[in-house]
């Protein structure tokens, strides 16, 4: 035993000298896929998905007890003085976050390999960063008050890179990546209109619930962050298993899939740069140690556009703040709470009072079963195929099958909503063509195969910009609903693990918050 000491001694320090690998500009960092997935490229890893991907993931886009009235940040509150990457600053969200580390490090070549990958991306870094920008101090503010560690808050930088309209090919969704079983079993709705797991509020929410969960039961954040990745009966029985050769059941003793092997280091490479920045030749989006968003109710059906122009925003960012709305218009009745910018909510206020025109131009119509569509569609000003795709239905589907359909209320096609909104909904089974990267093919050369845009293209696959050999790209086919080949991770377990989902027994209690509250 002395002798085997010495020797795992020796070979520690020379693994702990020898010079971590330099990945190229698509290579993923370290775990790739599970279960022999094909992993995708750069964009894709940061969305990582316990058996389709990488360790990492990219693409552009909370609450609790009621707060003080009218309290959220914006873009423009900025201080470009603020450098979260040298001295300290009363008003930084970063040396917040920073001064609440407590998790244990791990010796392990695999952080080091994760800090390289991000380190030699600085732009996805920026702009994961600048996405972050909006919801984390919401997420700073909910850790906190439930005594987590703050490396809790940045969990959504590996599991969706903020982006709030990911969704994984294990039909995870969301910033925290909630697969639609385990959204239901914490309290997140989803519907045609709606889906609470983008919900910035009740997805956060309903994370730090289960992540608190995991904790007490596993007694320690690796193994409860191993079962959020990976499954929490995966866990028990990968413990079981060492029980009986008598080995340890922590973290770094059990037998995990490579991507949930390379779960915690994710995040500790990613703490290690938000610690210092500077060491990784990065710098961070300057983020103000206040709130991004107020939460205002309103008992009126809105129109997503009328709602941005009310509040003086931007539509992209009424939807990063506002993305579990399936459709242009908001119709589902219960969700009467809408996020905006904090110093826009006087404004929003004070134009829907003096706005004397209707609020939605969009209605929801009951449709007879056996209804042709090609004779329904012209009744509402609109194109058979684009009624089809407004509502997501198969280009082959001729009749109703007596579903609630969205149609203008005033015979208006009003194509740029759509256009919008269309990214954020669930894909059907058989709405997307898988297609493997052959060598010497180029993004352009597949769209043009597939009569598709490039554009199109780039946008369901991440904004991927270069291909790998062996990558697996989806294709969306016409009048279906865009479905992202995210690399996405399902935060609660992998393909395989998912087809015991209905062993996990998790009735905890969804505790209902609402965030700044300005009523």
């Amino acid at each position: 035993m002395f002798f085997n000491r010495l020797f795992f001694l020796a070979f520690s320090a020379i693994v702990a000298f020898a010079p971590a690998p330099v990945l190229s500009a698509v290579e993923e960092p370290a775990l790739s896929a599970v279960d022999g997935a094909v992993a995708p490229t750069e964009e894709a890893l940061a969305l990582s998905n316990p058996q389709v991907a990488p360790l990492i993931d990219t693409t552009p886009e909370p609450a609790a007890t009621p707060a003080a009235p009218d309290t959220v940040i914006t873009p423009t509150g900025i201080n470009p003085a603020l450098t979260t990457d040298t001295g300290l600053s009363e008003n930084d969200l970063w040396q917040r976050i920073r001064n609440g580390f407590e998790m244990h490090e791990l010796d392990s070549r695999l952080v080091a390999r994760q800090e390289q990958w991000y380190a030699n991306r600085p732009d996805y870094v920026a702009r994961m960063t600048e996405r972050a920008l909006r919801y984390l101090y919401f997420i700073v503010e909910e850790v906190e008050k439930r005594g987590m560690p703050t490396e809790i808050a940045l969990l959504p930088m590996i599991e969706s890179a903020f982006n709030p309209g990911a969704y994984s090919v294990s039909r995870a969704s969301g910033i925290w990546q909630f697969i639609p079983s385990t959204g239901k079993n914490f309290g997140m709705q989803q519907n045609w209109w709606y889906d609470g797991r983008r919900d910035i509020i009740s997805a956060t929410n309903g994370a730090l619930d289960y992540l608190q969960k995991l904790h007490d039961q596993f007694g320690d954040w690796e193994l409860a962050l191993a079962a959020y990745n990976w499954g929490e009966g995966a866990v028990e029985r990968a413990q079981a298993r060492n029980r009986k050769k008598k080995k340890p059941v922590n973290y770094a003793s059990l037998k995990l899939p490579r991507e949930t092997r390379g779960y915690v280091p994710k995040l500790l490479a990613v703490k290690h740069i938000i610690s210092d920045p500077a060491r990784f030749g990065l710098t961070l989006q300057p983020i103000p140690d206040q709130p991004y968003f107020a939460a205002v109710t309103t008992a009126h059906h809105i129109d997503v556009k009328l709602a941005a122009q009310l509040a003086d925003i931007t539509l992209d960012e009424f939807s990063a703040l506002n993305p579990a709305h399936n459709r242009p218009v908001i119709l589902q009745e219960n969700a009467d709470v809408l996020l905006l910018p904090v110093d826009k909510v006087e404004t929003f206020r004070a134009n829907l009072e003096n706005y004397s025109e209707p609020l939605v131009s969009w209605q929801a119509y009951q449709s007879k079963k056996g209804e042709r569509l090609d004779k329904l569609a012209p009744r509402f000003g609109l194109s058979l195929a684009k009624l089809k795709s407004i509502n997501s239905l198969s280009p082959r589907t001729k009749l109703s099958n007596g579903q609630a359909l969205l149609v203008p209320l005033n015979g208006e096609d009003a194509n740029n909503e759509f256009e919008a909104f269309n990214t954020h909904l669930s894909p059907t089974g058989d709405s997307a063509i898988k297609h493997i990267v052959r060598r010497g093919e180029t993004l352009a050369g597949i769209a043009r195969r597939y009569h598709v845009r490039l554009a199109k293209l780039q946008d369901w696959n991440n904004g991927m910009e270069q291909l790998k050999t062996g990558q697996v790209i989806t294709i969306v086919q016409a009048g279906k609903p865009h479905r992202l080949d995210r690399a996405g991770r399902n935060h609660v377990k992998s393909a395989s693990a998912a087809r015991n989902k209905k062993q996990i027994a998790r009735k905890t209690q969804h505790r209902v918050h609402v965030a700044y509250n300005t009523h």
